[in-house]
């Protein structure tokens, strides 16, 4: 629900987002805002990464690939974050987890080092989940690592090999954005929710 203390939170985050951004424009121009936030909606790596659109991209990169393309692999990423923001708002810490998580699978491009966004809020959902290590906390991790290492077999045989193995690699990518999503249902399953903020009323209830 809206209140004053939100709005009024909403509004000097937004004023001081602004402000930054207007005084870094005004001091660096174009280069500023390109580099800054411009850049990250156009990206087009052809590499190969973890990432579903690296072979979308690969294809079309001797092509210029439609700004509408690039927007729209953003879209189901968008759609994603809002839906996880409506359902764990309350719960801050779980939020900020599966939030980073979605951000880097469903991101344009995805290298290992990512990982470590979400790896280090970790220690603050874990305390808050239900799901032990045996077995479903093994079952999650040997998914997840064979997912990736199943990657990185088609990778090696791409970059070292010279195997013309990008449809392998590709599907791969596929397999390994299942094995994150089937993980992370796990964990969101299996976590207690615990609200960091909570109403006056409910604050007076507890008293």
């Amino acid at each position: 629900m809206l209140s004053r203390e939100r709005i009024l939170f909403g509004f000097i985050s937004g004023s001081v987002f602004l402000f930054c951004t207007a005084l870094f424009f005004y001091l660096y121009g174009w280069d500023f805002l390109h580099e800054a936030l411009l850049y990250h909606l156009t990206r087009a790596d052809p590499r190969h990464n973890f990432s579903i659109y690296f072979y979308h991209i690969y294809l079309q990169q001797e092509n210029q690939i439609l700004m509408v393309d690039k927007l729209i692999s953003f879209l189901p990423q968008l759609v994603v974050q809002l839906v996880l923001i409506f359902l764990f708002a309350k719960d801050l810490p779980f939020c900020f987890f599966v939030q980073t998580v979605t951000f880097v699978a469903f991101n344009k491009v995805i290298t290992a080092q990512y990982f470590v966004w979400f790896f280090c809020l970790l220690p603050l959902i874990l305390p808050w989940s239900n799901m032990k290590f045996r077995w479903k906390g093994l079952i999650s991790i040997l998914l997840w690592v064979g997912a990736q290492f199943h990657w990185l077999m088609w990778a090696y045989l791409l970059e070292f090999k010279g195997k013309n193995v990008f449809l392998q690699l590709w599907m791969a990518s596929i397999l390994f954005l299942a094995a994150t999503t089937c993980v992370l249902i796990l964990l969101i399953r299996n976590h207690k929710l615990s609200p960091v903020f909570t109403s006056p009323e409910n604050t007076k209830k507890l008293k």
